[in-house]
């Protein structure tokens, strides 16, 4: 099984200056600094095979963008060992950097007076990519993100979600083995979205690039990756397949149901908690053992035209893996 990427008990501290607040507490620090320490990124460990696309999630501040900058490079860390591709990333060798690509949303590298082409032409430069495969792979990256239009175009006057798109083609250019992806859908709207969503799927299916995701929209995680690893307060608290997690933590389902005609809310409530109950449409809440049992009562014992039984929301899931 071959990995491209592997991570061995990864730290990174980071070392915060704090200062008392008022006049008082800025003439204090003149003459004495004081420090806290930050673990950013505590003991994780994870490997991603060749061709994966893998869902790195967590809340604000749980450690995905340093865990992602050790990856690529823009950080050292303070202890542990980090391969991808076979190089040290904090080393930056040339070739490594060649076969590698870290997009951040809403991080611009395009020139912003010029044509998206311009800066296309800059990276050809910067990454020694011959003719022959700059153009057609160009060509081919225009023609996946419907860019033909606006590549001649100053980036200044394109729309959030067509710059979007041309960072992502710039940063494709040179044909990355690993692509790491922080937030590549923030600030875009659901349209947008889902055809970002479609590219990333129909790349990774092409080119089979390794693919790290960051997102705090769960829907970027679930039509892209079968495989998530969650970190919670710089540790990893769950590495595995999303329909593990729900499985695992999801201990609730909803049945929603339309009736012939008005039932009698004491009767549903001993069923299942009611969510809702409005006139012949109502959801009742069940543990996952009784959806069957319960689901088999609704249609025998009452007049039910229509069920439907509901999975619990990714999101949710993972609210509750946190509160545990």
């Amino acid at each position: 099984m071959k990995y491209d990427v592997k991570v061995k008990n990864l730290r990174k501290e980071f070392q915060i200056y704090t200062k008392a607040p008022g006049l008082k507490g800025t003439i204090k620090n003149l003459f004495k600094r004081e420090y806290s320490v930050v673990k950013a990124v505590n003991n994780v460990s994870f490997s991603i095979e060749r061709g994966e696309f893998v869902g790195f999630i967590g809340p604000n501040g749980a450690g995905k963008t340093t865990t992602l900058k050790c990856l690529s490079g823009l950080l050292y860390p303070t202890s542990g060992e980090v391969s991808v591709l076979g190089y040290t990333p904090w080393k930056r060798e040339s070739d490594y950097l060649k076969r590698i690509a870290l997009v951040m949303g809403q991080k611009n590298q395009l020139w912003w007076d010029l044509p998206a082409m311009d800066s296309f032409l800059l990276n050809k430069e910067i990454y020694e990519i011959p003719d022959s495969e700059f153009y057609p792979r160009v060509d081919d990256l225009i023609d996946l993100l419907n860019l033909a239009r606006v590549v001649n175009i100053p980036v200044r006057k394109l729309s959030l979600g067509e710059r979007m798109k041309c960072e992502l083609l710039s940063s494709l250019l040179h044909a990355p083995q690993v692509l790491f992806l922080d937030e590549p859908t923030i600030g875009l709207d659901v349209v947008m979205q889902k055809k970002l969503r479609t590219f990333f799927k129909d790349y990774n299916k092409k080119y089979s690039t390794t693919v790290m995701l960051t997102s705090h929209y769960m829907d970027d995680v679930k039509e892209l990756c079968k495989r998530v690893i969650i970190i919670d307060g710089g540790r990893l608290i769950y590495d595995g397949s999303i329909s593990s997690l729900v499985n695992q933590h999801a201990i609730y389902r909803n049945i929603s149901f339309v009736s012939a005609k008005q039932i009698d809310p004491e009767d549903i409530k001993k069923l299942g908690e009611v969510v809702s109950l409005n006139g012949h449409v109502g959801t009742i809440r069940v543990k996952r053992s009784d959806v069957a049992n319960v689901s088999s009562k609704l249609l025998k014992d009452f007049p039910v035209e229509d069920l439907n039984i509901e999975e619990m929301k990714l999101e949710n899931v993972i609210r509750i893996l946190f509160d545990k």
